[in-house]
């Protein structure tokens, strides 16, 4: 295995080692922190959230509703505090994302609005794994349309004996198939494998076929290089309790092309907090909804301030850090694993994320042969944290912000005394 001094010597020089102490750390039955490489699933807390939520407990003790617009932070605009950062975390322009609802909820309210079958075109096409949560909704959005999950539905698979999906064979169907697909929705970064679509072919290829394209962000956002207004993506949705460390079940992102974004006769799901300002307080004397421009159109509640609080703490270091910066530590971090597993006894594991730093985020995917739960308890008695996939799947991701070289030594230690 690769010498331990050179795990050390690169957190040594690590430019982004000082973030590490921006967040807390689950600590082990020793008091030593434990190795968190679950970022895929919950992302660690910011150590300013706290003080931020009892700014706010404290403008609503103080002030009550008066808070809406005397604040410093008025809660009314709250949302724009972190809406630049929000938008290069994406790759968007300021008036497509939003932060609001939750990612399967957003989900159902782009469909609502981008999923608009024909006789002729109807079929969404998925990739194979898709998340659970993401294949009910599109399950359940066919049957609201009365349209048969099994005749609507249409998936991309690995091939045969193969983990990941081939970029060309989502193009060889969208070309085969696309004039009866309505919808292509991918998950940027898959939940599993821990592979990276290229976002950008998929919706050029989609939009040659004259269908709408979306993605699910959850493994993306914060994790890899987005850039979702030059790459033409009608719409994206994404989760910001992963690697966006914004807490369990945090309020989701939504992104919604300018293009679209202008278009005020599209058809939505509709709500006041989605209405032109400058009527929306004017209520019964005006009944007509008349949706805001860009993404805002979309809301339909006033924002959770509680709930957004950890989104601006967390925004507010992704913005300090810079995405590049991050995605140059994350490659080094997922490299350097790889390159451990390599040493380890062929046979008793099996690696299934793409080796391609430019097809892979954080996460790397184990395929383990014997044993795959029994290993998970030896991790976690360790003093791992990772997580398992039915049926022999243990992922683990090593965050940039927070995570450094010697755990990923560590971790690759542990592994190989099972």
């Amino acid at each position: 295995m690769k010498n331990e001094s050179y795990a050390i010597g690169e957190d040594a020089v690590d430019p982004m080692r000082r973030f590490r102490e921006q967040f807390h750390l689950p600590l082990r039955t020793d008091g030593r922190p434990a190795i968190y490489f679950c970022s895929h699933s919950l992302g660690l807390q910011p150590k300013t959230v706290r003080p931020l939520m009892e700014e706010e407990l404290d403008a609503w003790a103080r002030l009550g509703v008066e808070g809406h617009f005397k604040e410093k932070n008025p809660w009314y605009t709250y949302n724009e505090i972190f809406r630049d950062a929000a938008a290069r975390l994406v790759g968007a322009r300021a008036g497509e994302v939003i932060m609001m609802n939750t990612l399967t909820v957003n989900l159902h309210f782009m469909m609502a609005t981008f999923y608009r079958p024909t006789p002729e075109r109807f079929r969404i096409l998925v990739e194979e794994p898709t998340f659970p949560s993401d294949l009910y909704a599109i399950k359940s959005q066919l049957r609201h349309r009365n349209i048969n999950p099994a005749e609507g539905l249409l998936t991309v698979k690995p091939r045969q004996g193969e983990h990941t999906i081939r970029q060309q064979d989502i193009e060889t169907v969208l070309e085969e198939q696309g004039q009866g697909i309505a919808l292509v929705f991918c998950n940027g970064v898959n939940f599993l494998t821990g592979q990276r679509l290229d976002m950008e072919r998929i919706a050029a290829a989609g939009h040659r076929q004259g269908c709408v394209v979306g993605f699910d962000l959850a493994h993306a956002a914060g994790n890899v290089l987005l850039n979702l207004h030059d790459w033409q993506v009608d719409f994206a949705v994404w989760c910001n309790y992963k690697y966006l460390n914004s807490g369990p079940g945090a309020v989701g992102g939504c992104f919604v092309h300018e293009r679209h974004g202008k278009n005020s006769a599209l058809p939505r799901l509709a709500g006041w907090w989605g209405n032109d300002p400058a009527t929306r307080f004017q209520m019964q004397l005006q009944p007509e909804f008349i949706p805001r421009a860009g993404v805002d159109g979309w809301q339909v509640s006033n924002p959770p301030i509680s709930a957004l609080v950890p989104i601006r703490a967390s925004l507010a270091l992704f913005d300090e850090a810079g995405m590049p910066a991050l995605r140059a530590k994350s490659e080094r971090l997922s490299s350097f694993l790889l390159s451990l597993s390599d040493e380890m006894p062929r046979g008793k594991y099996e690696i299934i994320t793409p080796r391609d730093p430019s097809e892979r985020g954080c996460q790397v995917s184990i395929l383990v042969r014997d044993r795959p739960r029994d290993l998970l308890h030896f991790l976690e008695a360790e003093g791992v944290v990772c997580d398992f996939r039915e049926p022999n799947v243990i992922r683990v991701a090593p965050a940039p912000l927070y995570n450094t070289f010697h755990e990923v030594w560590d971790f690759a230690r542990i592994l190989s005394q099972f």
